[in-house]
């Protein structure tokens, strides 16, 4: 790895943040403190965690932020199902953005086993 913007990982990650503006852009008004606020910055918390985990000095630091990120994608994950149930995404939309909150997550669990196999 040359640097942070290689990894799919976090290119995925950052077409995520864009899908995840796009679809909090139709959220009430109301909300944009609140939930809309949340789920952006939950999932911006993806892809920076990849970054600046990848930017430090050893693998352990880098696995930690990893850790930080695979949470922020659970804590999307619930917050997309908050707002399904409270009537601001379709069903629909929900099952299609937590598929690829998936990939993402199985992305991330997939670089942690490279990393700490790596370490051992």
């Amino acid at each position: 790895m040359n640097t942070f913007k290689d990894l799919e990982v976090w290119k995925k990650s950052v077409d995520f943040v864009t899908l995840i503006y796009k679809l909090t852009d139709r959220f009430p008004r109301a909300e944009i403190y609140g939930i809309t606020n949340q789920i952006r910055r939950a999932s911006v918390s993806i892809p920076s965690n990849i970054a600046e985990g990848a930017g430090r000095q050893s693998h352990k630091e880098f696995i930690q932020f990893l850790y930080i990120a695979r949470g922020s994608v659970k804590e999307v994950e619930t917050q997309l199902i908050i707002a399904t149930n409270l009537g601001y995404l379709k069903q629909s939309a929900l099952t299609e953005t937590t598929q690829g909150l998936d990939e993402i997550g199985k992305m991330i669990t997939g670089l942690l086993s490279y990393l700490k196999n790596k370490n051992s």
